[in-house]
């Protein structure tokens, strides 16, 4: 795909797609990818290691904040239809979170696997390339 602007119908300056174009930076590989494998296993270990140190703590401790103060708040209106529906907010608040958090691990469980995936994947191609015979071996 290739956007560009006034090139399509409508208003000028609106922006356009053309499908049977190459992108500006040159042909693509198969696939559609540059043909770069785009990231590394330090680049993975260190992603996990981010939100392992990083971003879980955080997330956990920013989505334990409003606990405290809305707890107060449920309890100063104690007999309102007001304290219910701040229940539900914290409930609702409560299971985001949570669903974050374990977004978070699977991510960095994910990136960990990825890494001994590729690696392993590499030594097998790597054993079975060098497994063929080739008669410049006999010289």
């Amino acid at each position: 795909m290739v956007f560009g602007q006034g090139a399509g119908p409508g208003a000028a300056g609106e922006q356009s797609v053309l499908l049977n174009g190459l992108p500006p930076d040159g042909p693509a590989a198969p696939g559609g990818g540059q043909g770069d494998l785009a990231s590394t296993p330090a680049a993975k270990r260190a992603a996990a290691n981010t939100i392992e140190s990083e971003l879980e703590p955080r997330t956990k401790k920013a989505g334990d904040r409003p606990d405290d103060a809305n707890g107060k708040v449920m309890s100063g209106l104690d007999n309102w239809a007001t304290a219910a529906g701040m229940k539900t907010v914290q409930e609702t608040w409560d299971q985001q979170v949570k669903s974050l958090m374990g977004r978070l691990a699977g991510e960095k469980g994910a990136l960990r696997a990825t890494v001994g995936t590729l690696q392993a994947t590499d030594g097998e191609r790597k054993a079975r390339i060098g497994a063929v015979q080739s008669n410049f071996d006999k010289y």
